[in-house]
């Protein structure tokens, strides 16, 4: 039941759902078939050689199911530092092998923007030009097709 009402919530009030003003680093996760994408916006803290993420936002331009990867990934995301986030990227990247390419994808999105927000903020560090990083994700968003039975079926002879 806890479940049910933390999913209600994040469909209801997705977390962290908007625009920074002045990123750090912008992330993009894209899935080429159907044109959706994810945005991920950071602001990045860094101490003692650490670098921490302060503050995250995404936008997504996707179906609801996305939308709620954004909002829990987004939250578990906040305040950890970028090896705690590689490993939260790490884990929800293993969880989708259990999942069928159209059920993975969303979340696979999210994931990877935030993968490429992360990777952006270093990469800006040589390039301070660069406007983000953009990923594709693997999965694929569309259904495969039921294979009709009857397609395999000879003509009666006559």
């Amino acid at each position: 039941m806890m479940v049910d009402n933390e999913l209600i919530e994040h469909m209801a009030n997705p977390h962290n759902y908007g625009r920074l003003e002045n990123p750090d680093a912008i992330g993009i996760g894209e899935n080429p078939e159907n044109g959706e994408k994810v945005i991920i916006y950071l602001e990045v803290k860094e101490e003692d050689d650490r670098k921490r993420i302060e503050e995250i936002r995404f936008e997504a331009i996707a179906c609801m199911t996305t939308v709620v990867a954004g909002s829990i990934i987004t939250h578990e995301a906040e305040k950890i530092d970028f090896e705690k986030a590689e490993e939260l990227i790490a884990v929800t990247l293993g969880m989708l092998e259990n999942y069928p390419p159209d059920q993975a994808a969303c979340s696979e999105m999210v994931a990877v923007a935030l993968k490429a927000a992360m990777d952006s903020y270093e990469a800006k560090k040589e390039h301070p030009d660069l406007p983000a990083i953009v990923y594709k994700i693997e999965q694929s968003c569309v259904p495969e097709p039921i294979p009709n039975p009857l397609e395999n079926e000879k003509e009666p002879e006559q």
